[in-house]
């Protein structure tokens, strides 16, 4: 019995090695994907800037209202999926118009205006940095055939660059536009943005003007 079972764990083994070399996910050569859709996605934009490093990050974050602005009109001209997730700050017990109030007291009118969840908008909770850990993202996308996601929002150096690589271990492909993505230190934020490229086969765009949602 014992022999037999040692014969199976290695057959099993066996396996996996052809597998990986005729190329599985984390073979560049093969394709990833869970579904032709495409969403966009906003990350932590709903955020009063009152902890350390808000400053910096106010700033950067001021500097890409525009291009998510442009996005949101972008793929609501093109029917695809605007999603917002964001952390609760701690506040369990909050909703939309908890999150839009916090969010006001961070930044000018002018500017929240920009980032607010539509009505009839998804607006997801999340319970740490990742938009999958704790919420019920995977579900949403599995369920609408959406396999491409486009991330924007905030921090590019943490929540963006831990979600892109928790959509990559699921087989989910990752767009980033570079203007669309705020920081809190640069030289963190392009080293997080060359490892989800190199080592999460992320697609990053230089502008948001230069992705077509349509396609």
């Amino acid at each position: 019995m014992l022999l037999e079972r040692i014969s199976l764990l290695r057959s099993v083994g066996s396996g996996h090695a052809r597998d990986m070399e005729e190329g599985l996910p984390d073979d560049p050569r093969t394709e990833l994907g869970r579904g032709d859709g495409i969403a966009l996605v906003i990350i932590d934009m709903l955020n009063d800037y009152d902890h350390p490093d808000g400053d910096a990050l106010r700033e950067s974050a001021r500097s890409v209202l525009r291009p998510i602005a442009q996005l949101v009109d972008a793929a609501a001209d093109a029917d695809v999926p605007i999603i917002h997730i964001n952390d609760t700050h701690g506040r369990w017990d909050a909703g939309r118009e908890e999150l839009t109030a916090l969010a006001e007291q961070g930044l000018p009118d002018e500017d929240v205006a920009a980032i607010v969840p539509a009505t009839g908008a998804p607006l997801l909770l999340k319970a740490r940095h990742s938009v999958f850990y704790g919420s019920p993202l995977e579900y949403l996308l599995q369920n609408n055939g959406i396999g491409r996601l486009v991330f924007t929002g905030q921090v590019t150096e943490q929540c963006v660059l831990y979600s892109a690589l928790d959509a990559y271990i699921r087989h989910f492909k990752v767009i980033v536009p570079r203007d669309a993505v705020a920081h809190i230190d640069k030289d963190l934020a392009d080293a997080a943005l060359r490892m989800m490229e190199q080592n999460m086969r992320a697609h990053l765009i230089a502008t948001s003007d230069d992705l077509d949602l349509s396609s």
